[in-house]
């Protein structure tokens, strides 16, 4: 039994569980379901609650949310699949952070060593909400991967469920538009979506590349200090004539 509870067994089994996730997404590609639409004959609001659900397991199983918030939008329109993919990416953000933090974080934790790892880990603990809001604004950082650095981190649930909602609302709206919108590609709805969706790639990638050198390693220069040499004074001898 304490074998079972042990951190790397907890560990190895997340790891065989987000596999097979991952190869049941690549084989049956599950968001062609949430995208064929739902019966006549159910409740709308039903159908919201189910396409969350939905939505949660799929992006916890490694499906890209672009495609989920393009599919809630072609099947809810615009204000129902606002609220379907926005419910189902906090449901499965925290299907992700609640994985992380049971079966990896006491084995992952003493490995957090090195420049970028404790940085990271120090802003999440810290600044649980602030660093989580930025990372959901800028999509530099995949979704999934962000889940899973945060339980790892000692960030705590509220804050990084309440960060996930909110920074979450810009860019799904983007793509929800876009998905309600996709019949009619000229149409101003589509287009005024679709660039807020390109210039936010583009911001995301520009404030990477700037803030590049932080995550890099520091120079052997900027390792070791510099050597003063110190000469002993020299003494000059006194003239005292004959």
């Amino acid at each position: 039994m304490s074998l079972l509870l042990a951190p790397w067994t907890r560990l190895s089994l997340l790891v065989v569980l987000l596999v097979a996730a991952g190869v049941c997404v690549l084989l049956y590609e599950p968001q062609r379901i949430l995208s064929e639409g739902w019966p006549p004959g159910l409740p709308v609001g039903t159908a919201v609650l189910l396409f969350a659900a939905a939505y949660g397991v799929c992006v916890s199983a490694f499906v890209p949310r672009p495609l989920l918030n393009l599919a809630a939008g072609a099947v809810f329109g615009t204000q129902f699949g606002l609220v379907a993919a926005v419910g189902g990416t906090v449901l499965g953000a925290g299907i992700a952070f609640g994985l992380g933090r049971i079966m990896g974080q006491e084995a992952l934790r003493p490995f957090l060593r090195g420049r970028w790892l404790e940085a990271a880990d120090g802003q999440l603990s810290r600044h649980g909400f602030r660093s989580m809001l930025a990372v959901r604004l800028f999509p530099g950082v995949p979704f999934v991967v962000a889940n899973y650095c945060a339980s790892v981190s000692r960030c705590g649930w509220g804050p990084f469920l309440l960060a996930t909602a909110i920074g979450v609302v810009p860019n799904t709206t983007a793509y929800v538009i876009a998905g309600a919108s996709a019949s009619s590609p000229g149409s101003p709805a589509f287009l005024i979506s679709f660039g807020f969706i390109v210039v936010s790639v583009v911001g995301a990638g520009v404030v990477a590349w700037r803030k590049r050198h932080r995550l890099a390693p520091p120079r052997i220069q900027d390792q070791v200090p510099e050597l003063t040499l110190q000469h002993p004074p020299v003494v000059m001898g006194a003239s005292h004539g004959p």
